[in-house]
């Protein structure tokens, strides 16, 4: 691969994902502040389940991959900046459901537009991933200078809540007017980077229409009971997660510490993330294994949520962060690892699709509602949240889940170089 190239697909890894999370990382707080449920941001994960195989039929079928993206990202920035100007709660959640259904299917065509043009996927794409976590971690320290040092505001959330009530409406509507450039930010760079798309290389439809349906074929893998333990297992670990996106940056707050500061205390699991990716699981997997692996990611996000359900300082919880992206990598990364040993070679794409969808949609689409009843359960009438009730309740299934995968999920038979060649891939 040429440096031309991989500095062109690192560029769209990085705008890629720096979009998602300058939006996605802030959204807790200011849904809280707006007086919205939790609830909004199943949106994104309801077109999760939908999108990727609308859209993937779209490029494969009817136009470039670069063009469609190009167009997905312009379209999608006007709607994310459309997004800060609107306060019903319906309507945002109608705009935000719609520019996701627009946005999701880049994930996946960011990765097959790379996999099109590099010679060796194995040993290329990895350097190129990685500008997608440090665009995630860029986002973060980009919004926390913005509100620190360019847009910002001379009160806390908290402090207008003690002014007189004639002066509250006020300034609320002005701290939410500064807060509203969660949308704007990347809405300006999701429209930067649709121009951008159409410099990337060409990459055409096929002539052969693919079966849009094909993914069904890895429903066949469900007869395997060590495989159906394993879904329903990262099913129920990842109805879990809302609770650091949403739960925690509120919980955050709560406790003293600045709001612009909290999306830099969170882009510290980004960091481990990296680190985990690169340096920390090709020598642990290896000799921990699969099984082992699981259960230390329900153990990490476990602990990160008993720091949040007994801890009193923000410090405490901050300290805590780096655990989701050790888990991440632990989770995520060698679940794909899994799949890919025990799926047949014709369907390892398919199955692949059926665990993205298990995991990121319909898992993070019922942990939006779960974390919204579980803190609706533990908040009193007079609006006082029982944090230690919220966070305990992931913990406690997260150690289920950890004894569930040490007890119960088998270890797939495979040679020590193979595995190990799978961990030089990711």
């Amino acid at each position: 691969m040429s440096k031309s190239l991989r500095w062109r697909f690192g560029i769209m890894m990085f705008f890629e994902f720096l979009v998602w999370a300058a939006w996605f990382i802030n959204l807790g707080p200011y849904m809280q502040h707006m007086g919205f449920s939790s609830s909004l941001v199943s949106a994104f994960f309801l077109a999760s389940l939908i999108s990727p195989f609308i859209g993937g039929q779209i490029a494969d079928r009817y136009i470039p991959t670069q063009i469609y993206m190009a167009i997905s990202h312009i379209v999608g920035g006007i709607l994310l900046i459309v997004l800060a100007k609107v306060s019903s709660f319906m309507l945002v959640w109608w705009i935000l459901f719609i520019y996701s259904m627009i946005y999701a299917p880049t994930l996946g065509l960011s990765n097959s537009i790379c996999f099109h043009h590099l010679k060796d996927k194995s040993t290329e794409f990895g350097a190129i991933r990685v500008w997608g976590s440090i665009g995630w971690v860029v986002a973060g320290l980009a919004m926390t200078f913005w509100w620190k040092y360019v847009h910002t505001y001379p009160m806390q959330w908290s402090e207008i809540a003690q002014l007189a009530e004639p002066m509250q409406s006020a300034q609320r509507a002005a701290y939410l007017n500064v807060e509203s450039w969660l949308f704007i930010m990347p809405g300006i760079a999701s429209i930067i980077f649709g121009f951008y798309c159409f410099l990337l290389p060409h990459t055409p439809p096929s002539k052969e229409s693919s079966n849009p349906w094909a993914f069904l074929e890895a429903f066949k893998l469900m007869k395997d009971k060590n495989f159906s333990m394993f879904m329903v297992i990262s099913l129920v670990v990842s109805t879990q997660l809302m609770f650091f996106f949403i739960s925690i940056p509120v919980l955050m707050e709560s406790l003293g510490m600045n709001r612009e500061n909290i999306p830099t205390a969170q882009v510290t699991a980004q960091i481990t993330e990296i680190l985990t990716l690169y340096f920390f699981l090709k020598w642990w997997l290896p000799k921990l294994g699969i099984r082992m692996c699981m259960a230390l990611a329900s153990l990490a996000w476990g602990l990160l949520y008993a720091a949040a359900a007994f801890g009193s300082v923000w410090w405490l919880v901050v300290i805590t962060q780096p655990f989701h992206g050790f888990a991440y990598v632990f989770f995520f990364v060698v679940g794909q690892m899994y799949v890919d040993t025990v799926a047949p070679v014709q369907i390892r794409a398919s199955a692949q699709s059926l665990i993205t969808v298990v995991t990121i949609g319909l898992g993070m689409f019922l942990s939006t509602h779960w974390a919204t009843w579980i803190t609706g359960l533990f908040t009193s009438a007079d609006g006082v949240v029982n944090y230690t009730g919220v966070f305990g309740v992931p913990f406690a299934l997260l150690m289920v889940c950890m004894l569930a995968f040490l007890l119960f999920f088998k270890e797939p038979e495979q040679k020590e170089e193979e595995l190990e060649q799978k961990v030089q891939a990711a």
